[in-house]
């Protein structure tokens, strides 16, 4: 649901009001949003989105919001289309979805002769080779090489694009490219295919051959809510030629080295401990020890409260650990950790089975340069039943209260336990956008659930457990330790024991001072969307060799862009002060008049434009509407 948000809300509506003109994309970008937007709504339902159901609703709730993210999705792919038909196929069109100004890494994949990147002005943009694709896709004996008519599918044939043909003795060679803009007709295709089986009967070697091609990482500048245009060039030197001398710099970041378990870009650094857990610690000297300690603990309630069963087994130890280095550079570095564990297969009355199961938990740790957080990706298969899974790390300091993001709001808890009416209180709270407590904040990818672990006896928290997995195997339970009454009916979720391979997503950051102070707003603005690269499509000669364009920035200390969407004829901005003081946002734009608006999107009263420039004021927390034209 938090991707297929961002999809639809951050990248479909902002990108296709401000990139695609009056017309036939328009209307049906319109009406694709419309549609996303009832999907969403749809499952939004306060049983429906947390889970709370029948195993049936839960499967048609995933699928809406699959379904919403792909009409969301397809939007995207109505801009991207026209943004590529702007630039020739030798350049990358880059777009920001932020209201600010960004430099940030971007994934391209480039012709191997020309793997470089160059900005409008000609200068060299910082990149990392990541990844050679195969070139061999497929060889194969065919007696009758009109059989190879029967793999293709109007143009794209082992899930690339056909770009060229020849026939050569008794073998015919089709290569292909992940982003193919020739003139390809499958009628000329056909005929030379027939025609060379007419001229040599079989057998046949056909081969399928793709474009040698490097994936890179690019540091690219993009204005607010705008666009750059890159242009693909030799790549000279080495990657090694990339990187700066020793204490130096590269466009104002550190680079990223990678030796022996750990990472460091200047801002942050972060190593492997024996147990697989981490260190991290900032240039200023701030640190926490024992980061990512998986615990794997009994659920016996269900999808509406947990309950530890009475006699409850944690596991955190790992009976082994493996590092592995991915990849290495001056850009972005990446190492994997894995942990291997023996978790309870179930529950077993009072307590849990001795019976276990082994679990390999995979954690991706990547470092960015010019980013002063460190990504983690966890992934494990999950074999057991009625357990919870928790993410833990120590805080830089003592908490005695949390700050979480919600919506339109960051909320301030204490340590003590929330419940009523019949229900035990739990100090386990929701958190959306990021969480932080004790200097230590978790920019997440999408809602969850999260607790501070107190101290016995001092009142005070050292620690932050983060929820990966609930399996539970009952939509209610008649007899939950932890509520009086039951909250629904007792119907078995064999789905919510959720099998299979689950991925949870999030950033940690250590910060000095107050979460507001820190800028998290902005740094969860930075993790949550990744810049947009779109391969140009123009015929040769026909794109565009402008600089770079803004669209619209928003600016102000805590200032949030929610929303922004065309209605008519005008920009409809949703703009929000996420922060506990009263601040300014302050709107640059090519626009001549602007006006507040209520939060159903009615007239208020006019604003005061100068010079394409808007300032509004706002108190802390404050949601404003700005109407654009």
């Amino acid at each position: 649901m938090g991707r297929a948000e961002r999809v639809v809300i951050r990248y479909a509506e902002p990108l296709s009001a401000l990139w695609l003109g009056d017309g036939g994309e328009r209307s049906v970008s319109e009406r694709l949003v419309e549609l996303a937007w009832r999907g969403l709504v749809a499952c939004s339902g306060h049983d429906s989105i947390t889970g709370c159901a029948a195993d049936e609703t839960a499967q048609q709730v995933a699928a809406r919001i699959a379904e919403a993210e792909q009409i969301g999705q397809a939007v995207v792919d109505l801009v991207s289309a026209s943004l590529a038909r702007t630039a020739r196929p030798d350049q990358l069109v880059v777009v920001n979805p932020s209201p600010f100004a960004r430099t940030a890494l971007v994934l391209a994949d480039l012709p191997q002769e020309r793997s470089g990147l160059a900005a409008h002005d000609g200068s060299t943009v910082p990149v990392q080779p990541l990844e050679h694709a195969p070139t061999l896709l497929d060889e194969s004996p065919m007696e009758d090489l009109a059989q190879l008519l029967g793999r293709v599918h109007e143009r794209e044939l082992f899930g690339h694009e056909i770009v060229s043909w020849s026939a050569e003795g008794d073998v015919f060679t089709v290569v292909v490219s992940r982003h193919a803009t020739t003139g390809y007709q499958y009628a000329d295709l056909r005929a030379a295919i027939l025609g060379a089986a007419a001229v040599r009967p079989g057998p046949w070697r056909v081969r399928t051959l793709a474009e040698p091609v490097v994936t890179v990482a690019a540091r690219v500048k993009v204005p607010a809510l705008g666009r750059t245009v890159l242009t693909s060039v030799p790549l000279t030197g080495t990657v090694a030629d990339l990187q700066p001398p020793a204490g130096g710099a590269l466009d104002g970041a550190q680079r990223v080295p990678e030796t022996n378990g750990s990472l460091d870009n200047g801002l942050l650094s972060v190593s492997v401990a024996a147990d697989g857990t981490l260190s991290l610690l900032t240039a200023s000297g701030l640190r926490a020890d024992d980061v990512s300690r998986v615990v794997d603990g009994g659920d016996a309630g269900d999808t509406y409260n947990h309950a530890p069963p009475p006699a409850d087994r944690l596991v955190d130890s790992p009976a082994w650990v493996k590092v592995t280095p991915v990849c290495s550079g001056p850009l972005v570095s990446v190492m994997e950790v894995a942990r291997g564990y023996h978790w309870p297969r179930h529950a077993a009355g009072d307590t849990r089975s001795e019976e276990g199961a082994a679990v390999t938990v995979t954690t991706r740790v990547e470092l960015r340069t010019g980013e002063p957080y460190v990504r983690l990706a966890i992934t494990f298969d999950n074999p057991c039943r009625d357990h919870r899974v928790r993410w833990h790390t120590s805080l830089p300091r003592e908490a005695r209260e949390s700050f979480a993001g919600g919506q339109y709001a960051v909320v301030r808890r204490g340590l003590t336990g929330e419940g009523g009416c019949g229900e035990e209180p739990l100090p386990t709270f929701p958190a959306s956008g990021f969480v932080a407590a004790g200097g230590l904040a978790v920019l997440l990818d999408h809602v969850t659930e999260y607790e501070l672990v107190c101290r016995p006896g001092d009142g005070t928290s050292g620690e932050m457990a983060v929820t990966l997995l609930r399996a539970v195997g009952y939509l209610s339970r008649d007899r939950n330790a932890f509520r009086d009454e039951p909250a629904g009916p007792q119907i078995a979720t064999p789905d919510a024991q959720c099998p299979g391979t689950l991925t949870t997503r999030f950033a940690v950051h250590l910060y000095d001072g107050s979460w507001d102070g820190a800028g998290l707003a902005r740094l969860a603005e930075e993790y949550h969307h990744d810049l947009l690269a779109v391969p140009g499509s123009a015929a040769d000669g026909a794109g565009t060799g402008a600089g770079p364009v803004a669209r619209l920035e928003v600016s102000g200390d805590g200032v949030v862009l929610g929303a922004l969407r065309e209605r008519d004829g005008w920009l409809d901005a949703r703009l929000v002060a996420q922060r506990p003081a009263a601040t300014e946002a302050v709107v640059r734009g090519r626009f001549t008049t602007a006006r507040l608006a209520d939060t159903l999107g009615r007239p208020i009263s006019p604003l005061e434009v100068a010079g394409g420039v808007v300032r509004l004021p706002l108190r802390p927390f404050e949601i404003a509407t700005v109407h654009l034209a």
